[in-house]
């Protein structure tokens, strides 16, 4: 029998009430937005609670807003196969301190979407087994999807163009 959002915000509420500091419902998805330290601890509970199973990451994000308190937000997307639902935690973390406890340890798949955000935003994720740059080079100087991250422009040669872009180039076109 599928589990209703109404039945999983119940059983959070009764069973973390203190930590959960919002929900909604968007277009038949349940989004419960909990307090940092307590990310890791809920999710063991909806991936071992019997009635809930939520056993797959289907992904973890990061999101700038800035101008806002708390400026980042990490958002973790989960399944349960048994009841084919999904689930969204969210978690907002400041500008200054932006850590949250990793969750490799109930999801291997978190490894490199963990290594992604905190390439991309510059999130850490406290006890990752390897939280290094996954897509930028090592000597990359800041967080590329930061909001208040310059912006590099680099022109592409075209045919109309190449002769132009060639000039600025310290190599010469083949």
């Amino acid at each position: 029998m599928a589990v209703t959002n109404a039945e999983i915000l119940n059983a959070l509420e009764t069973q973390w009430g203190s930590v959960i500091l919002e929900s909604n419902e968007f277009r038949g998805e349940l989004a419960v937005r909990v307090a940092p330290h307590s990310i890791a601890t809920i999710t063991q509970w909806l991936r071992e609670h019997p009635q809930l199973q939520y056993i797959y990451l289907v992904g973890v994000t990061g999101v700038d807003y800035l101008g806002r308190d708390p400026r980042f937000e990490v958002v973790y997307h989960i399944m349960s196969f048994v009841h084919t639902h999904r689930f969204v935690l969210k978690v907002g973390l400041p500008e200054d301190a932006p850590h949250v406890p990793s969750l490799t340890p109930f999801f291997p798949t978190a490894n490199y979407q963990e290594r992604e955000a905190f390439d991309m935003f510059g999130i850490i994720f406290d006890g990752h087994p390897d939280l290094q740059r996954i897509l930028m080079p090592e000597d990359w100087d800041g967080h590329p999807q930061r909001k208040d991250e310059p912006l590099v422009y680099e022109e592409v040669a075209f045919s109309f163009n190449h002769a132009e872009i060639d000039a600025q180039k310290p190599y010469a076109r083949e």
